[in-house]
């Protein structure tokens, strides 16, 4: 992996619900989505989804990767040069909506709970996160309005 690569794809760390599916099946960018969940192996989590992560590095315009902390330290961790995009805290209202709207297998009760107990403390840190750009989504905003497509 060389700097030009780094400089070739941009990495987009969403925080969900932001609609980065939605980017993936419209964008006229040659875009990659890694759901972090499909990484089985969590003995070797993150490193095997870092090193999945830089292999596509220059082959693809977008990538698109988990807001975890634990992804976020390791990209720092890495070198790799990352845009975080989050909700504005004072959002969980409409956020908490699209999690009951979308048809995707995580977005159950137990999903929707544990973001909606969570949302202050984790959007505080995506706010707080150094090392990388960030995006912070107003009202009715997604990632297709601050990506260009």
């Amino acid at each position: 992996m060389n700097k030009k690569d780094c400089l070739d794809t941009l990495l987009c760390a969403g925080f969900s619900g932001v609609g980065k599916s939605y980017f993936y099946r419209h964008s006229k960018l040659k875009v990659l989505d890694i759901d972090s969940s499909k990484f089985f192996d969590k003995a070797s989590f993150p490193q095997n989804y870092i090193e999945h992560i830089k292999a596509n590095l220059g082959k693809v315009d977008v990538i698109l990767i988990s807001s975890h902390k634990v992804v976020r330290d390791a990209l720092i961790k890495e070198g790799l040069e990352f845009t975080l995009v989050y909700p504005n805290i004072n959002l969980k209202d409409e956020f908490i909506e699209r999690y009951k709207q979308r048809k995707h297998r995580r977005n159950n009760e137990d999903f929707i709970k544990r973001v909606s107990d969570n949302w202050t403390k984790w959007i505080t840190r995506l706010q707080n996160q150094d090392g990388c750009k960030k995006i912070e989504l107003s009202t009715e905003q997604y990632l297709s309005d601050v990506i260009a497509r």
